[in-house]
């Protein structure tokens, strides 16, 4: 079996490591422009030895950012900072992927260490967009459900946004499917209760990410991968499940994505996750031994050793780490020595090494 440090290659790109930098979102940006903050925060993930670098939940409208100061690239304008930031993960070694991504009825709130809160038009808030009519929880405004009309408006800007992210470098570009947000959504009976082809069935409630992956994928050269994260299960009773997940996994592989990445949750304030150690894990090689596609597990993963034991054991092709690198930057180059692996270092920091 591969290891932890094994290059791994989807389509036409090999990422020199099985770890990548997880999309975190960032709060940093003003009208979705990137800015300096996120030229040396992922910057110094590609030189601390990362594989892959999936930029955070990038928004392809205004309507559907989380907050107002959220990544976007819903126009041209957006690609010049994103296209110098692209040069930099390559230049240390790292392939540069982009999370696109739409908040649905989650949008439109405070940042975290702004209190997260709903906000009002006159706080700068907006009416949020969602499948059925149903807010979040107390507190967030109820959403207004998109027409037929309007969902293929929303798609054809994940479109428009893939097509923008081509231009500026990226290589990898993943759909955001998971946490609430609005294509998971769609997936969840829990917040869809449509009644038209966009609703009831399992074949109806995945529509909207089948046909959004058919408009991206079709954009896309064939020698770049597309991944799509979702959450694989709402852990509450009555909402979308690991079943459910691995089905899903199974049409969007005949879609031609190319990696699950495996997260959960989100959907609803009741939710009882078992949080621990790895505890999303079992959820990824549910999915890539149910469906027969790559997958990469996401959640709490933070020691090298254990890193390794989810590659080694076939348990997932990718492991994504989040809070761990955004604690250690050079996570990457201490795992490499902890395991006896070699990794290049910059010749600028091998005197610490």
């Amino acid at each position: 079996m591969p290891h932890l440090f094994d290059p791994l290659t989807l389509r036409g790109v090999m990422l020199r490591n099985r770890i990548a930098m997880s999309p975190m979102c960032q709060y940093s940006s003003e009208d979705g422009f990137a800015n300096d903050w996120h030229l040396t925060h992922l910057g110094s993930r590609a030189v601390g030895g990362v594989g892959l670098i999936v930029v955070e939940a990038t928004a392809v409208e205004p309507r559907g950012r989380i907050t107002p100061n959220d990544l976007g690239l819903w126009k041209d304008e957006h690609i010049d900072m994103l296209a110098r930031i692209v040069r930099l993960i390559k230049q240390h070694g790292a392939v540069p992927g982009i999370q696109l991504a739409h908040a649905g009825r989650k949008a439109g709130t405070a940042r975290p260490w702004d209190g997260g809160r709903p906000l009002s038009d006159e706080d700068g808030g907006w009416l949020p967009d969602a499948p059925s009519a149903l807010p979040f929880n107390d507190g967030y405004r109820t959403p207004h459900a998109l027409t037929v009309e309007e969902i293929k408006e929303v798609q054809s800007n994940f479109r428009a946004a893939t097509i923008r992210a081509l231009e500026a470098g990226f290589e990898v570009i993943e759909l955001h499917g998971a946490h609430g947000y609005l294509a998971h959504s769609f997936l969840s009976p829990l917040s869809n209760q449509r009644t038209d082809e966009y609703g009831g069935s399992f074949d109806n409630r995945t529509r909207f990410m089948i046909e959004t992956v058919r408009q991206m994928r079709g954009v896309m050269p064939q020698e770049l991968p597309l991944l799509v994260r979702f959450s694989a299960t709402d852990w509450v009773e009555g909402g979308w499940t690991l079943e459910d997940s691995i089905a899903l996994a199974s049409c969007l592989k005949d879609e031609g994505v190319d990696m699950i990445d495996s997260s959960s949750g989100g959907m609803s304030p009741k939710a009882v996750v078992p949080v621990g150690p790895g505890y999303q894990v079992p959820l990824s090689e549910g999915i890539r031994h149910g469906a027969g596609i790559a997958t990469a597990a996401v959640g709490l993963i933070s020691s090298a050793y254990q890193a390794d034991e989810i590659i080694r054991n076939g348990r997932a092709d990718l492991v994504m780490l989040g809070r761990e690198l955004l604690r250690d930057p050079y996570w990457a180059l201490h795992a490499a020595q902890q395991l006896h692996q070699p990794l290049p270092t910059p010749p600028q920091y091998l005197r610490a090494f």
